[in-house]
């Protein structure tokens, strides 16, 4: 018979009995349950987190199998909500599920994020047309957002918090084309990119066909990243530097990134590494 008290009782001493009851009673909105939502649901639900909202409208396949942690022989097709839910029930059968498989757009966002204590961003790298009208929705009912993208051989995280800068004037996606805003995109999240000095294979990124590569240990990490952040949040303990303060973690190089840009996109600073993810990318 399930025991909540006894199935997350290692997690005590990181943290309190009274903080795992506090996480029991948290509800997370995950948004995307590709390359990184997956990994992020599993170490939510293994934190304790008692109640999820997860979208997706997609379906796995196997291009996933590198990296998506619902992605198996036997999921091929399924959907990945459906999916992902149905592994936070077999961890924990008391957990509070809502599910939207058709995905989420300006007309759900409110029911969305009814009663959401926290937001994590895992949408498509490309998705960047639903990206903001998600950070203001979460920005007006006064819900922080994590966000952790898988990079090479690591990953980087970003928080915006209600009462910081916004989504909007930090990343600067107002009049962008779709390409522009990938590239913002990513050097928003990554400001150094230290991941472009290992990119073996040049030829097979394409932000016309919006084709990245994307490693499984990345996405490991960026759910570590991303769920720490999201615990402390949640608990109020241990502080937060939210945007313009964002930092990346490369294994592969063996460092830590911290950056600071006031100003976003503005930063002369984020200008010359547009410039240079551009020639990067042959943009």
């Amino acid at each position: 018979m399930f025991d909540y008290g006894e199935a997350f009782s290692r997690n005590l001493g990181w943290l309190t009995p009274q903080e795992q009851q506090r996480l029991r009673h948290a509800r997370v909105a995950v948004a995307g349950m590709g390359g990184v939502g997956g990994v992020h649901v599993q170490a939510l639900v293994r934190l304790g987190v008692g109640a999820l909202n997860l979208t997706d409208f997609d379906s796995f396949e196997l291009a996933n199998f590198n990296r998506q942690a619902g992605a198996a022989t036997s999921t091929i097709s399924r959907s990945k909500v459906e999916v992902m839910r149905d592994f936070a029930l077999d961890v924990n059968p008391e957990i509070k599920v809502r599910s939207f498989p058709d995905g989420i757009d300006e007309h759900n966002l409110a029911d969305y994020l009814d009663e959401v204590d926290l937001l994590i961003d895992a949408i498509d790298f490309f998705a960047n047309s639903l990206r903001p009208a998600l950070y203001r929705a979460a920005r007006e009912r006064g819900i922080p957002v994590v966000c952790s993208a898988p990079l090479g051989a690591g990953a980087s995280l970003i928080c915006f918090k209600p009462g910081g800068i916004s989504f909007d004037d930090y990343f600067g996606f107002a009049g962008c084309d779709d390409i522009t805003m990938a590239v913002r995109f990513l050097v928003g999240m990554s400001p150094r990119l230290p991941q472009r000095h290992y990119l073996e294979y040049p030829e097979i990124v394409d932000f016309v066909k919006h084709r990245v590569p994307s490693l499984g240990m990345a996405c490991q990490f960026a759910a570590g990243m991303a769920v720490t952040t999201s615990m402390k949040l949640l608990l109020g303990r241990g502080g937060v530097k939210a945007a313009p303060h964002s930092c990346q973690f490369d294994a592969y190089l063996g460092r830590l990134y911290c950056s600071w840009r006031p100003g976003g996109y503005r930063h002369p600073l984020n200008r010359v590494a547009f410039a240079i993810a551009k020639h990067k990318l042959g943009l």
